[in-house]
């Protein structure tokens, strides 16, 4: 009964509870795509791509214990870290807070978020960076940098890097949903021991701000990459009751087109709006800022 007392006793008191090493990683971080995956409803499919700059709104990883990322990485909630759903992992891109300009390198390790119309999801640490708001959610641009990138991946084995196209072969993981958190300085000692690749790439990341123009937007939900504006405007048609228009996107040596609806003014705007085009059967809608 004493023991036992003592126990409880114990947990209750903050610190008390002796914390060992993390456990082993199961396998060597490794370049990861991975197959298409669902979540919301919406698809979501994973690719090299030959450049990235999307807007978006930005969320706060969730987590609750020891876990590791996707790409066989311990997580760690004070690291430089981020939670992609398409982009190669790893991969290195800045992030910009729309709303007050503050940008900052990271390196995208993980998959998510889990929830429609999530760009990217970051560390806590991130987040301060990025002075997010206490609601956790902000407008913001994710632009990759493909020679940090393509270096990266190359030294964990990446083939030649092709230009916008799915690859086949590539090591595939599995998708579940982000990670828990692991102890302080972890991560850093996993990059350190064990690849050489992710311990530059580690020191390149210095977690320093850089401030520009803030560019806050309307929000829309998008449906995009229709080759032909026909094909849109047939689109357009099945969105009833929701304002929508046809927009052009131009990118490489062609023009796409895309609907938008909106503009929405709050995150729960166009949250809902994203649900009624999903619930319409329309695949794939996105929450972008323009």
């Amino acid at each position: 009964m004493i023991n036992r007392l003592i126990l409880g006793l114990c947990a209750a008191l903050a610190g008390c509870v002796p914390h060992g090493p993390p456990p082993p990683a199961p396998g060597p971080v490794t370049y990861t795509i991975g197959n298409p995956y669902q979540i919301g409803g919406e698809w979501r499919y994973p690719r090299e791509f030959g450049s990235y700059d999307v807007t978006g709104l930005g969320v706060i990883i969730q987590h609750g214990g020891d876990a590791y990322t996707a790409d066989n990485e311990l997580y760690d909630p004070d690291g430089l870290m981020a939670a992609s759903p398409v982009l190669p992992l790893p991969s290195i891109v800045t992030i910009t807070n729309l709303v007050n300009g503050y940008s900052v390198q990271v390196r995208v390790n993980e998959r998510g978020p889990d929830i429609p119309g999530r760009l990217i999801a970051v560390t806590p640490r991130v987040a301060r960076l990025l002075n997010f708001p206490s609601g956790g959610v902000v407008e913001v641009e994710v632009k990759l940098n493909t020679q940090a990138s393509a270096a990266l991946q190359g030294s964990l084995g990446a083939g030649p890097q092709l230009t916008a196209a799915p690859v086949a072969g590539i090591t595939a993981q599995t998708l579940a949903p982000p990670g828990s958190g692991g102890a302080m300085g972890a991560a850093q000692q996993l990059v350190n021991t064990n690849n050489p690749g992710l311990q530059n790439a580690a020191a390149q990341l210095t977690g320093q701000v850089t401030v520009t123009q803030p560019a806050p937007g309307p929000l829309w939900v998008q449906v995009a990459g229709f080759g032909s504006e026909y094909d849109a405007a047939r689109t357009m048609a099945r969105i009833y009751g929701l304002p929508a228009r046809l927009v052009p996107v131009f990118g490489g040596d062609r023009t796409l087109w895309a609907v938008n609806v909106g503009p929405y003014h709050s995150v729960a705007a166009a949250d809902q709006a994203l649900q009624q085009v999903l619930q319409m059967g329309i695949a794939d809608p996105e929450i972008i800022v323009r």
